[in-house]
């Protein structure tokens, strides 16, 4: 059985395959990191490297789209796009310029959530 899916997806596999497993393969990654971060910090996080690897990994998935010429493919990537980029404007958009990002205050021990680090109680 295993051996007959492996040849089927060899068979089948060519530029625009590849091309598309790479970035469902980073759209894939954003759950590992977002697992590692909430880990790391004891509670639920969405750390800013999430968004990013969702904005790339649908990227990429949304040209495989366009190029096997997919609608659904096109049409759900699109959406998830849009989401993305805004919640990374939202991020930004009420930081200071010398705020860490969520990993990196999660990397210094620094409690914290996306929005505002200084609102958190500090012991």
């Amino acid at each position: 059985m295993w051996t007959e899916l492996w040849n089927r997806l060899c068979s089948n596999l060519d530029l625009w395959g590849a091309f598309g497993i790479t970035f469902q393969a980073a759209f894939m990654a954003r759950f590992l990191v977002q697992w590692v971060a909430s880990e790391r910090s004891g509670k639920s996080v969405v750390p800013v490297a999430f968004w990013y690897l969702s904005l790339i990994g649908s990227g990429g998935v949304l040209i495989y789209g366009i190029g096997r010429g997919d609608p659904v493919i096109i049409l759900g990537q699109m959406f998830g796009s849009v989401v993305y980029i805004r919640n990374l404007m939202l991020i930004y958009r009420g930081r200071k310029p010398d705020q860490p990002t969520t990993t990196e205050a999660s990397q210094l021990d620094v409690p914290c959530d996306a929005t505002d680090v200084t609102s958190q109680p500090t012991s």
